[in-house]
């Protein structure tokens, strides 16, 4: 059922060329039923595609009528497309639509889009489970898998996907059925649900993308590397603390240690409360003399403090045309875990050192003032909580920023807090549309549609 903001030209045009062509119809029938005696027996018959035609240089709209719904046409899946008008309305929408007859949802655009989408049907599961959105301690899975046609500027989640950013190959993904899933992270604070997401960058990363929104007025390019070189310009630490429950694999965190620096600290011993009560030993670090942590520390919380220019945590590689080997490298779509690498204070050359790193093969976390942890459940609080960020204080500097919130980089979307951040990982709390890396690794072949 074609809804009506998906005609387009070729629409028009291909109705046109069916005209007293009654086997054409016929001829697709044929097709899906081949498909289907293939093995590709989950392939979808109907979906509901999202459409942001603002994206990157607002191509969408091309790279979906040009590329993608032909491909649907010929595999005979059905499609209802509506074209977004404004931030928020693919949330707005899948909160109250009607699903039941869709096998899927499809968002064409940037990462931001597909994040939005894939934040709104998880959503929409809780709602559709009873469960109280702002204690979710174990969500319920998305009740649809998404599709993601890369249409912007970056397409971390289709690279990371597909291993390749490319609109074809997402397309033939969605057509055949291949279904992977992929873990998730919540986002809290204070008790409140902020959002589900896949990766997150708090300080440069934040920053950079706080002073990308306020210059909207230039391409996506433009702005992308005038907020970099402006960051780097103004570049400085954060105070805060993080602690964080490492992954239950010791191995993992001891994996960890040495793909990042050798350094890392002096501890004492302290206690740390958890949501639930419990008390649980905790190592926290205050000096920077070398003293590894200790091998048997599954279930315990770690606690860093110091002077931090960039913290990402990563639930997915994040690979992308700038970095390759993805963002956070040693993890995977659906391993249990996440990725935190925390750059602590140093000069600005040696940042920019570790920045270019990620555009080549080797190793970016092989500095003294970047760490790596696998880790399950992390917290970020700030030590100047009650002075916040505020990008126009780059343009005022005599205007105070009491009232301010800290900005972080969630899936391309600005997300400002101001206190303490709480993100925790989801096992496979979604599916996607796309292969598995691991099996594209390992073949010699490069492609992976069939």
């Amino acid at each position: 059922m074609e809804g009506k903001n998906s005609k387009g030209p070729a629409v028009a045009r291909e109705n046109l060329s069916l005209r007293g062509q009654p086997g054409r119809a016929e001829s697709r029938d044929a097709n899906s039923h081949q498909l289907k005696n293939l093995g590709f027996a989950n392939r979808p018959k109907s979906l509901k595609v999202l459409l942001n035609p603002q994206s990157h240089k607002k191509e969408a709209t091309q790279v979906y009528y040009g590329k993608v719904e032909p491909l649907l046409k010929i595999a005979g899946i059905k499609t209802d497309v509506t074209i977004t008008e404004y931030e928020g309305h693919a949330l707005s929408l899948l909160k109250e639509c009607q699903l039941q007859g869709f096998d899927g949802v499809v968002s064409v655009g940037g990462d931001g889009s597909a994040s939005e989408v894939a934040h709104a049907l998880l959503l929409r599961a809780q709602k559709n489970a009873g469960m109280e959105i702002d204690s979710i301690l174990a969500p319920a899975p998305a009740q649809l898998p998404l599709g993601v046609i890369p249409a912007g500027s970056t397409n971390i989640l289709a690279h990371s996907l597909h291993g390749i950013s490319h609109v074809v190959t997402a397309t033939l993904h969605i057509i055949l059925g291949h279904v992977q899933p992929v873990d998730v992270c919540t986002f809290s604070t204070a008790g409140k649900l902020l959002r589900f997401g896949f990766s997150a960058m708090f300080g440069f990363g934040g920053r950079t993308l706080a002073l990308a929104e306020k210059h909207r007025w230039m391409s996506p390019h433009q702005r992308r590397d005038f907020a970099v070189i402006k960051a780097l310009a103004k570049l400085k630490p954060e105070d805060c603390e993080i602690s964080f429950l490492p992954s239950n694999s010791s191995q993992d965190l001891q994996e960890g240690r040495v793909q990042g620096s050798p350094r890392s600290g002096e501890f004492k011993s302290t206690s740390l409360r958890t949501e639930s009560g419990c008390e649980h030993f905790a190592l926290v670090r205050e000096t920077k003399r070398s003293l590894p942590f200790p091998l048997d520390c599954s279930g315990q919380w770690q606690v860093i403090q110091g002077q931090f220019l960039n913290v990402s945590i990563m639930a997915i590689p994040c690979l992308c045309s700038v970095a390759p080997r993805g963002l956070a490298p040693n993890t995977r779509l659906n391993n249990g875990s996440m990725a935190v690498i925390i750059v602590q204070n140093t000069s600005r050359p040696e940042f920019i050192k570790h920045l270019k790193r990620y555009a080549s093969v080797k190793n970016q976390f092989n500095f003294p003032f970047v760490e790596t942890y696998t880790v399950e459940e992390v917290k970020v609080h700030p030590k100047n909580c009650n002075s916040g960020y505020n990008p126009e204080e780059e343009d005022r500097p005599h205007e105070t920023a009491s009232k301010s919130s800290f900005p972080w980089n969630v899936d391309g979307d600005l997300m400002e807090v101001a206190s303490d951040v709480h993100v925790r990982l989801h096992p496979g709390l979604i599916n996607l549309y796309g292969g598995s890396m691991e099996e594209m690794n390992d073949s010699k072949v490069t492609c992976n549609c069939l």
